[in-house]
């Protein structure tokens, strides 16, 4: 197993994600304790010492379990990290509730690494408004020794993460973001790394291979990597890509089964990060499988000062490629669109067409919003 150094501490380069574990019959909430059980004495076993759980995984469920299991361990064999659920503002008022349930449920007395939950567009106003005294509770709980390290996970963009850092950066010590070669340019990941790097955090990597899609590709494409790594799994490239980021600390694996499990920690025996062809190889498949969903929108703005209802049309299509991208997995385009105003929905599109008038890339803009709305359900 790859460590890396983290404050004096030899943290694994690959850490266990709880929230993808081996369940009952299809149901989410039911977790298999006994495949959940073996999964954890292998990654015990082959060197792995982080594992990550949050409030809301497996429907409340994988703190408990976690707990439970990680119970047949020494204390001080593994970190724990759990996070505040800021992802559901009616949880905001209730911080040292939800601190204390999690403290419970988890069988531990102190965190060794506790998160603000997904900072993003939707509750970036809450988590910063002291009414609610987040931030204020959480830095308590690190100095009572409760909490031992304390950061945050973001799905938000550039600017909502600066928000949040310029307000608390300097109290931060590690940032958890959504990386992996396809996200490096299309989430502006590339640029995030950029933005934690700035301000001397460390990167926690998340969805490293995009909640699977990166693990299943087109075989067009997985042929392409075979041929030049046949020893390597398509899932693989994912990780070493990473492997490559020097701002990456601890890679989160949300695996499912052994099968994963095993390939994810042989990855992780040593470093094998992708050559300059390489990287330009993954980088290439990742452009080419977004030109096949996305809507070429360049952001230029042209559109906006000619819609009559205001909509932020770049903001908007955006989302929709996210949403394209994800397919039925996708939860970042609904959290985001929750920032958005009622009247300023996909769906108060009127169809004037105006906007299609100036648009350097003659996108039909309000096919796209329609079918963005009858995405979102609305």
């Amino acid at each position: 197993m790859i460590y890396n150094d983290f404050q004096g501490m030899k943290l694994s380069a690959l850490g266990l994600g709880n929230m993808r574990l081996p369940v009952v019959d299809g149901d989410d909430s039911r977790i298999d304790r006994e495949a959940a059980r073996e999964m954890i004495r292998f990654c015990m076993d082959s060197g792995i010492n982080y594992y990550d759980t949050a409030y809301g995984y497996h429907g409340g469920s994988s703190e408990l379990v976690v707990g439970e299991l990680l119970q047949e361990y020494d204390r001080g064999s593994f970190y724990l990290a759990s996070k505040f659920p800021g992802y559901d503002l009616s949880n905001m008022p209730r911080v040292k509730e939800i601190f204390e349930e999690q403290l419970k449920k988890c069988r531990v007395d102190h965190f060794d690494f506790y998160l603000f939950h997904n900072v993003c567009e939707m509750n970036i106003k809450q988590y910063l408004d002291p009414r609610y005294g987040i931030y204020d509770y959480l830095m308590e709980q690190k100095k009572n020794g409760r909490i031992r390290h304390l950061g945050f996970s973001a799905h938000g963009d550039i600017q909502c993460m600066t928000t949040f850092l310029e307000a608390y950066g300097r109290d931060m010590e590690f940032g958890q973001i959504e990386l992996n070669y396809f996200d490096y340019q299309f989430q502006n990941a590339k640029e995030k790394v950029e933005l934690l790097k700035k301000w001397d955090i460390p990167v926690w990597v998340m969805e490293p291979v995009r909640g699977g899609q990166l693990a299943s590709l087109p075989e067009e494409y997985a042929v392409k990597l075979k041929e030049a790594r046949p020893d390597e799994s398509v899932a693989a490239w994912a990780f070493r890509f990473l492997q490559g980021i020097p701002e990456v600390t601890v890679t989160l694996s949300g695996m499912s089964d052994m099968e994963q499990t095993r390939d994810n920690i042989r990855t992780y025996e040593e470093a094998k990060p992708l050559s300059p062809e390489e990287k330009a190889l993954v980088l290439g498949i990742a452009d080419e499988m977004i030109r096949r969903t996305s809507v070429p929108c360049t952001g230029c703005h042209y559109c906006t000062s000619h819609c009559p209802k205001g909509l932020d049309i770049p903001f908007l299509l955006k989302l929709y490629n996210e949403a394209q991208a994800a397919g039925s997995g996708d939860f970042i385009a609904p959290m985001a669109l929750a920032s958005v105003d009622a009247d300023k929905q996909p769906e108060c599109c009127i169809e004037c067409h105006s906007c299609e008038k100036v648009c350097p890339q003659s996108l039909s803009i309000p096919k796209y919003l329609k079918e963005f709305a009858g995405k979102m359900g609305r």
